[in-house]
C-alpha cells in the first residue's frame, strides 16, 4: 500500500461510498433520495430521467470508483476520476433542487463534491 496521504484518503472515502451507494445500497430506502423515491432507480424516475441515465451514471461512478482505488499505485487518471465525479455531483444537486427535495436531501451529494473538488484541487497543484 502507498503511504498514506490526504490525497489517498479523499480517494479511499470517494470510493468507498461510491461503491457503497452503487452496489450495496442502491435497492434500500434512504432519508436522502430525491422526492418520495425507495430506491435509486427510483429517484432516477422522479428526477425525469430516462432509463438509460441511470445505467450511464452507474456505469460512470463505479468507473470513477475503480480508477480511485487503482489511483493508490498509479496516479496519472486520478485527476480526470476527481473532475467527473464533480460534474456528476453537481449535476445530482440540480435534481434535488428540479424536484424541490429538502437541503437535507442533497447533503450527501454536496459532500462528495467537497471531496471530489478537495481531490482535484490536490492532484492539480
Amino acid at each position: 500500500m502507498p503511504s498514506t496521504s490526504i490525497p489517498h484518503v479523499l480517494q479511499l472515502v470517494l470510493a468507498v461510498g461510491l461503491l457503497n451507494v452503487w452496489l450495496l445500497r442502491k435497492s434500500s430506502a434512504t432519508a436522502y433520495r430525491g422526492g418520495v423515491a425507495q430506491s435509486l432507480s427510483e429517484e432516477f424516475e422522479t428526477y425525469g430521467l430516462p432509463g438509460w441515465a441511470f445505467y450511464a451514471v452507474g456505469a460512470s461512478k463505479l468507473c470513477i470508483a475503480l480508477v480511485l482505488l487503482a489511483g493508490l499505485w498509479f496516479p496519472a487518471p486520478v485527476s480526470s476520476a476527481a473532475a467527473l465525479l464533480v460534474l456528476l455531483m453537481l449535476g445530482a444537486l440540480a435534481m434535488h433542487r428540479k424536484v424541490g427535495d429538502a437541503a437535507m436531501k442533497s447533503m450527501p451529494a454536496l459532500l462528495m463534491l467537497a471531496l471530489s473538488g478537495s481531490l482535484l484541487a490536490f492532484t492539480l497543484a
